[in-house]
């Protein structure tokens, strides 16, 4: 099953200084370690704000929620999940009868 997040990252309560290379680096290496893994399928940076758009493919919600809570900055508490959606596939492409 296929799900869909959106984040965004706490700038309301952390100053930009607090997101240090450090921090971003974890993130990005727990990134790659979840790509590699199969259950995160793609990653995009939000344009209207600091976060990002983030499409998952897991067993479970749990699975999926469990890998969001691993992010670094999540850890941190500077990133929040606005968005959980689970997905369907597009019956516009099932066989027609």
């Amino acid at each position: 099953m296929q799900f869909l997040t959106l984040s965004r990252r706490r700038t309301d309560a952390f100053p930009a200084e607090a997101f240090t290379s450090e921090l971003v680096s974890q993130e990005a290496h727990r990134i790659k370690e979840l790509y590699i893994a199969g259950i995160l399928r793609q990653v995009w940076r939000r344009s209207d704000m600091p976060g990002a758009a983030i499409l998952w493919e897991a067993a479970s919600e749990a699975e999926v929620r469990n890998a969001c809570e691993s992010l670094p900055i999540f850890k941190a508490g500077m990133l929040e999940i606005v968005a959980f959606v689970p997905l369907e596939p597009y019956a516009g492409f099932a066989p027609s009868k």
